[in-house]
């Protein structure tokens, strides 16, 4: 390459004052100091440079400089020597000069170097660069000695190196290639002077199709290179470079940049290594390994196996280092294998063409089973026939016949084509059976050359048949007589023959099994077949019955038999009766025929009614079902209505047997109703009382209806406020009025007619009037009775008074409201008369949820019962539902049994469960109360006897030095009866003592034998037949300390008496005296006094008792009923209660004699009685929502209304009527006219509030 500089004229010669002048160099500047004679002397120079001088031989120079090149970033020299001394010498760089300072201020890396004085002026340029690349002259000025002197004009040429080549693509990176494809690959050089040459390396080779092409650099004298090879690699380019070289003169070691070669292609074919010498052969059941190899390419082999062309599998390893890649294909050789090939295929993602290599199988398999066709059992001295075949084998098998060691010859052979290729043989046999070949193997063989370490072998046993010799029964001897229900033992025996025999049993001609009928007793039992040497048996036990009698019992081996016969002795086996008519009615005649089907001896047959003979006609015997004898007997019956229900009986009795079948027919005659002799015709009530007209009535069928009149007046069948008719007809009446005095009608009626009855209700009432004189508008006061103060106030109540009747209004009443008034009468006239009412407020169930009802407990053997109680308050009546863990309970179930009572506004359920299963009623039992104002629930839980629980709440309730009275609730007993302990410490003593809590079920205690200031730790313990509480629970311990003896005790209701302190009084003795005679005398008087009074208290308080008394004795006996008695078939239904655990609400009417109640005169109330508690009065709680009449209270309040609907007039007293004496009364019943007691319909009859 031709280098531009050498365009440049080489022999100019100027020089150029450079003052304010800028180089040529980039950015580089000389600037001198402007002086007059530097500035001739510039002036002098330049004409003298314009003068020509020969460029061969400058006079003056000793050394001339030469071209140079130098590498940029080296020092260059150029050298001048002049041999005129004391001349000014300077260099010019193209035309420039640099000055004769030999620092050359304006190029820092250029100076003058040499000595001056020995003409040596040499230009050293320090780390060169392409700024420096110019034309360089040494001029010498003119001087006295000589003229100008100009050097020639020589070439400094920088060489600059490519700094980096660039490779497309990117150096240093790996390029996948695919073998045999043709590439692009460029390579761009760096800015370098001058251009560089590009060579391209292929796995160390030199790529010769090649393209180059030199492009100007980024800078003038500056040239690119860009270079671009077409490569084609090759399998064996993989993992080699591809380099790009750049070389300049003004390198030392070429530039390089290389890429890394991916290079894809296909793997080698893949080869099978079979074991063993002859490929393709194997055996079937043979672990046959086939491993399958690829070498080389890139990636390495994918590897599949195929059998017949299908994959099998397609698992595989390579190995990196050695380049291959394997697969081994593991398979059972079977039969079916025989002729397949397999293959195995390698390719890769660059394949053209998958690769493979095969090999057909040749399969050696033995037959996989023998059979033997036709029967190896035969009778002697018979042929036996069998037939042999084999399963397909390769190669094909010989077949021989052995009969224990003897060998048999067949009769026959063949070889037919098998399955995959392999071969069936066959092989026919006929021999003669022989006695004594009987029990010998017979044997078929298969044998072949290929399988000489193995035998296939198929034997039967040889069954030769003969018969029994000999057959015997042995049992009890025929024509004995044997009673129904006998156990009979017959053994049937046989001697020798092959198969051993059967034996089996015959009852005429029937074969006898062993029927299994589920829940009946065994009549028949077969036993097995027995065998002893050569003597077989089987044994046939039976209780005898009927349908053994005359019966053949025979037994079989074979042809042989053996037969014998049974005779059986039988009572009737069915005793039935036949009647002509089933409806029977009062009159009509009944036939009833009693027959006995079969009996063997014969029976006599008799007749009774309820015990009473009967006489009846026989009829003729005859033969009957198992060779028995059949008898009949009839008797005629004439109907009445009390022969309903009695049992007509028919006896068959058996004198030689001893031994009786009885029969009975049920009567059923149909009637109308008929009253029974303890009808109750005379019911006594109290005003404002319950009342129970019972019913007692015969009829079948049962009364459809039960419809009661009063007056003419029929009441309602769905009851109503006042009155409800049981299920059974009885008319329950409460808050009897005198108005329900009179004849109640009752009318029953059933399919067959009517009866009527006539009750009379007898009411008997008090009524509070005030017969006073004077009447004062003030004279009447109410005050409520109740255990606060604050529930005694009348604040919101209206008080009415009006002549001689005084009422109190309560607006809107409340449930707090209810309780005892009392209206005290005081016109001045002692004493105040009193009077008592009643207020019953109705509300919603309240459940009570005693600790002891939350658990029951009971043994769970299916034999226990328990007992479930749910009590509940409410008005009006409660009705109560049950559910087990939710699910209603089925009260038709017979082991669930409920009874439901009330009394006054108190009622209880008692669910009672019959043979308690764990399984079943170990569960939570659900109690509902409802009434038309809401409900209420509580559960109890039913489990199984166990501990009882901790007592609960132990507490302290007196104290002494020496003694602590204790109080608490008892726990759940476990279901037991449970007793208490008390265990106590003193503490810092040891030990432990205890005392037993008597009597066992007392729940408070008085701890005695302690010391005084003394602390003490006290437990109590509940203990049943099971065990103890434990002490575990802190409700059942507390610490108490006792007092000192200085100390007041604990004890709330004892108090020490006071001494009065001795020493004389210092009161004078006579005033004394006069006080105290009118003390003794105001004493006395006062004692007659309290004497009148107490005994007027006592008349009280008795009266009181003893209605309480009534009421206790009457709440034992109510004039109730669950429901009143119909006879229909006279069988009275009862059911048992324990007083002690309920309180009774049904009982019997037979003994109806109800208590009266003492009249107004009998009791009175006197005005600020002291000492008079409220439970004595025998009120209620708060538990009703109705008004009770001025009248004395009952000894037991009765429930009142089950729902009584209010109008607006039933809000106010009739203003009126308030002299009339029935003034008490409200409309509904009290405004009626004496003379009209029926004006109104019985269920508006009443109080109500």
């Amino acid at each position: 390459m031709e280098n531009p500089e050498k365009d440049r004229g080489r022999h100019r010669r100027r020089a150029v004052v450079p003052v304010g002048a800028t180089g040529r160099g980039p950015g580089l500047a000389l600037r001198l100091p402007i002086r007059t004679s530097l500035l001739l002397l510039g002036l002098l120079m330049t004409g003298l440079a314009q003068v020509p001088v020969p460029a061969s031989a400058p006079r003056g120079f000793w050394a001339l400089p030469e071209n140079l090149t130098v590498v940029e970033g080296a020092a260059a020299e150029l050298w001048c020597g002049v041999s005129a001394p004391g001349s000014t010498v300077q260099w010019a760089k193209d035309g420039l000069l640099l000055g004769p300072d030999p620092r050359i201020p304006s190029f820092p890396r250029y100076r003058l170097q040499g000595d001056p004085t020995k003409g040596e002026f040499h230009l050293h340029i320090e780390a060169c660069d392409l700024s420096d690349d110019a034309g360089y002259e040494c001029q010498v000025s003119r001087s006295e000695t000589g003229p100008e002197l100009v050097s020639p004009r020589v070439i400094l040429s920088i060489l600059v190196p490519p700094k980096v080549l660039q490779l497309t693509p990117e150096a240093g990176s790996t390029v996948t290639w695919v073998a045999g494809q043709e590439y692009l690959v460029s390579c761009v050089s760096g800015d370098a002077k001058p251009a560089p040459d590009i060579t391209f390396l292929l796995s160390g080779q030199t790529i010769s199709d090649i393209s180059a092409n030199v492009n100007e650099g980024s800078q003038e004298k500056l040239f690119t290179t860009e270079a671009t090879a077409r490569v084609t690699p090759q399998s064996s380019d993989n993992g080699q470079l591809l380099v790009c070289e750049g070389s300049s003169p003004a390198l030392d070691t070429p530039i390089k940049a290389s890429i890394t070669m991916n290079v894809l292609f296909p793997p080698g074919p893949p080869v099978i290594e079979w074991p063993g010498l002859d490929e393709g052969h194997a055996r079937a059941g043979q672990n046959l390994e086939l491993l399958c190899m690829a070498r080389g390419g890139n990636p390495l082999a994918t590897l599949q196996w195929l059998k017949n062309g299908q994959p099998v599998s397609t698992a595989w390893g390579t190995e990196h280092t050695q380049a291959v890649a394997r697969s081994m294909l593991v398979m059972i050789v079977r039969p079916e294998d025989h002729g397949a090939r397999l293959s195995c295929e390698a390719y890769n993602s660059v394949s053209t063409d998958i690769q493979e290599r095969g090999v057909t199988l040749q399969v050696t398999f033995p037959p996989s089973a023998i059979t033997i066709l036709g029967s190896a059992s035969q009778s002697e001295n018979k042929n036996v026939t069998l037939s042999c075949i084999t399963k397909s084998s390769r190669p094909r098998v010989l077949l021989r016949w052995w009969l224990g060691w003897r060998q048999l010859l067949s009769t026959e052979e063949t070889v037919i084509d098998g399955l995959h290729g392999g071969y069936i043989s066959m092989s026919n046999l006929t021999f003669l059976a022989r006695r004594e070949d009987n029990g010998l193997t017979l044997t078929c063989e298969a044998f072949s050359e290929a399988f000489t370490k193995e035998t296939f072998k198929k034997s039967l046993a040889l069954n030769v048949k003969y018969p029994a010799q000999k057959l015997w029964i042995e049992g009890p001897p025929e024509g004995q007589r044997l009673r129904a229900g006998t156990r009979v033992r017959l053994v049937c025996l046989a001697i020798g023959g092959n198969p051993d025999p059967s034996l089996t049993w015959y009852k005429d001609s029937r074969t006898v099994t062993e029927p299994r009928p589920p829940q009946e007793p065994r009549r028949v039992q077969l036993g097995n077949l027995e065998k002893s040497g050569s003597t077989f048996s089987r044994e046939l036990v039976l209780i005898s019955g009927p349908s053994d009698n005359q019966a053949k019992f025979t037994c079989k081996a074979g042809q042989l038999s053996a037969s014998t016969q049974l005779v059986v002795q039988f009572p009737p086996t069915n005793v039935t009766i036949l009647a002509n008519a089933s409806a029977l009615r009062p009159g009509d005649a009944l036939n009833l025929t009693c027959v006995s089907v079969s009996s063997n001896p014969p029976v006599n047959l008799s007749w009774d009614k309820e015990g009473e003979r009967l006489e009846g006609v026989a009829a003729t015997p005859r033969s009957a079902p198992f060779k028995g004898s059949a008898a009949a007997r009839s008797v005629l019956l004439r109907m009445s209505s009390r022969d309903h229900g009695h049992r007509v009986t028919c006896r068959a009795h058996s004198t030689e047997l001893r031994e009786t079948v009885s029969a009975f027919y049920r009567l059923n005659v149909l009637y109308p109703p008929e009253f029974l002799g303890e009808q109750v015709l005379m019911v006594t009530a109290v005003e404002q009382g319950e009342a129970l007209l019972p019913v007692s009535v015969s009829a079948n069928p049962a009364p459809e209806a039960f419809n009661w009149t009063f007056r003419g007046y029929r009441l309602s069948p769905a009851g109503g406020p006042r009155h409800r008719i049981l299920s059974g007809g009885a008319l329950q009446l409460w808050n009897v009025t005198r108005a329900d005095d009179g004849l109640y009608q009752l009318h029953c009626q059933n399919s067959e007619g009517t009866a009527e009855a006539l009750v009379r209700l007898d009411v008997h009432y008090i009524v509070c009037t005030v017969d006073a004189n004077p009447i004062l508008p003030e004279m009447f006061n109410w005050e409520r009775l109740g255990e606060e103060e604050e529930d005694q106030s009348l604040d919101d109540m209206e008080k009415i008074s009006k002549g001689s009747t005084g009422r109190l209004r309560i607006h809107h009443a409340k449930l707090t409201q209810a309780g005892a008034y009392q209206c005290i009468v005081d016109n001045g006239v002692a004493p105040p008369a009193r009077g008592l009412v009643r207020l019953v407020v109705r509300f919603a169930p309240h459940v009570e949820h005693p600790s002891p009802l939350t658990k029951v407990a009971a043994a769970g053997d299916s034999t226990s019962s328990a007992t479930l109680h749910c009590r509940a308050r409410g008005v009006p009546n409660i009705v109560f539902t049950w559910t087990k863990n939710g699910v209603p309970l089925d009260l038709q179930d017979p082991r669930y049994t409920e009874h439901t009572y009330h009394q006054s506004g108190v009622h209880s359920s008692l669910l009672t469960i019959a043979n308690v299963s764990a399984a079943q009623d170990y569960a939570l039992f659900t109690c509902t109360a409802t009434n038309p104002l809401g409900s209420d629930h509580t559960d109890i839980q039913l489990v199984s006897i166990s501990r009882p629980d901790p007592p609960l709440g132990l507490k302290v309730v007196s104290m002494t030095p020496y003694s602590v009275g204790l109080e608490w609730k008892p726990g759940f007993d476990g279901g037991l009866p449970q007793s208490f302990q008390v265990r106590y410490e003193a503490l810092g003593t040891p030990g432990f003592l205890y005392m037993n809590v008597l009597p066992p079920q007392a729940t408070t205690f008085t701890l005695t034998g302690l010391q005084p200031s003394t602390r003490y730790r006290v437990w109590l313990l509940a203990s049943n037949a099971l065990g103890d509480s434990g002490i575990a629970d802190k409700g059942s311990q507390i610490s108490v300390t006792t007092p000192g003896l200085d100390q007041p005790s604990g004890e709330p209701d004892y108090q020490l008496p006071t001494e009065q302190p001795a020493g004389p009084s210092r009161l004078p003795l006579l005033p004394v005296l006069f006080a105290v005679g009118g003390l003794l005398l105001l004493s006395n008087a006062s004692c007659v006094g309290g004497f009148l009074w107490q005994r007027r208290l006592k008349r009280l308080a008795e009266g009181i008792s003893e209605k309480t008394e009534a009421g206790s004795e009457e709440d034992r006996v109510r004039n109730e009923y669950e429901e009143s008695q119909w006879t229909g078939d006279r069988d009275t239904r009862s059911s048992m209660v324990s007083t002690t655990d309920v309180e009774p609400y049904y009982h019997s009417m037979r003994d109806f004699s109800p208590q009266l109640l003492p009249t107004l005169e009998e009791v009175s109330y006197p005005r600020g009685v002291t000492g008079l508690k409220e439970e004595n009065m025998a009120f209620p709680g708060h538990v009703y929502d109705e008004l009770e009449r001025l009248y004395a209270p009952s000894g037991a309040w009765g429930p009142l209304y089950d729902e009584v609907p209010m109008g607006s007039c039933d809000l106010y007293w009739p203003e009126d009527r308030y002299e009339d004496a029935r003034g008490i009364y409200d409309q509904v019943a009290g405004d009626l006219d004496p003379m009209e007691p029926d004006a109104l319909p019985f269920e508006l009859r009443g109080q109500l509030v």
